[in-house]
């Protein structure tokens, strides 16, 4: 098995800390292999650890006053979720479960807030990470707000194609449709009535396997002008080499005094 360090530098925040950066934070977590259905933290309680998920896919809740639950976000491999609750040490504002067998890595919250508080670079490649979380729920709340289930549900079957210039595809959906419905913001029925009207734009479904005969058409209904990445984001996660520095945005606000925690 690959080291820690290594599977870190292909997440996006990790992969832009500095080797002596990244050996601290890596050398403070363990790798956890969970099973489905596994409650990594609850929302309301205080971080404890960072998770970094290497494999296999974790649902982000949410609950009602009256104890109703909805799915916020659905992650894959190569994310770290909740990173800002971690280093400001306030409690969550959503659950996290497993949703499949599952490895990820666990680094202490402690740790974690020692290198960002001491190192300035480490500051900005966390804040790129926290906006990329706060980009992808910002669009989602775009999408609940300008398009239908219908069109939803299309750009998300769209993000699951592999090939960026196909005319055609064919998968198996990675999630379930009792977990897609609240993804998308709509109950069950709505779904199946979303996948209903995308008959006409080329979706045919037999259970869980899903065949697009028309990708350009259904793009065109979609309102999908961009690339698309998974989670059914167009243009969700640009080359960190194609945007301006941090240091550019923010100016002089991160020019701190370097502070090694100790032992570092």
């Amino acid at each position: 098995m690959q080291s820690i360090e290594t599977m870190l530098r292909t997440v996006p925040g990790f992969a832009q800390l500095d080797s002596q950066a990244l050996k601290h934070v890596a050398a403070a977590g363990d790798i956890a292999e969970v099973e489905e259905g596994e409650v990594l933290f609850r929302e309301g309680t205080l971080p404890e650890s960072l998770y970094v998920l290497l494999d296999g896919q974790v649902s982000l809740t949410g609950t009602a006053a009256d104890a109703s639950s909805t799915v916020i976000d659905i992650l894959g491999p190569a994310s770290s979720f909740v990173l800002a609750n971690v280093l400001t040490d306030e409690p969550y504002l959503v659950g996290a479960e497993t949703i499949e067998g599952s490895m990820l890595v666990r680094i202490p919250a402690a740790p974690m807030r020692a290198v960002v508080a001491a190192e300035p670079s480490a500051a900005m490649a966390m804040i790129r990470a926290m906006s990329a979380e706060l980009g992808g729920m910002t669009r989602q709340v775009v999408d609940l707000k300008v398009r239908i289930a219908a069109q939803r549900l299309g750009t998300y079957l769209l993000s699951l194609v592999t090939e960026p210039n196909a005319a055609r595809a064919e998968f198996r959906l990675p999630v379930s449709k009792g977990l897609l419905a609240p993804w998308l913001g709509c109950r069950a029925e709505n779904l199946s009535r979303a996948f209903m009207s995308l008959r006409a734009f080329g979706v045919e479904t037999h259970g869980s396997r899903v065949l697009l005969h028309d990708v350009s058409r259904l793009r065109a209904y979609a309102g999908v002008r961009g690339p698309l990445n998974p989670g059914g984001a167009a243009g969700s996660r640009p080359d960190v080499a194609a945007r301006p520095p941090i240091e550019k945005i923010f100016g002089d606000a991160f020019k701190m005094r370097t502070k090694r925690p100790r032992g570092f």
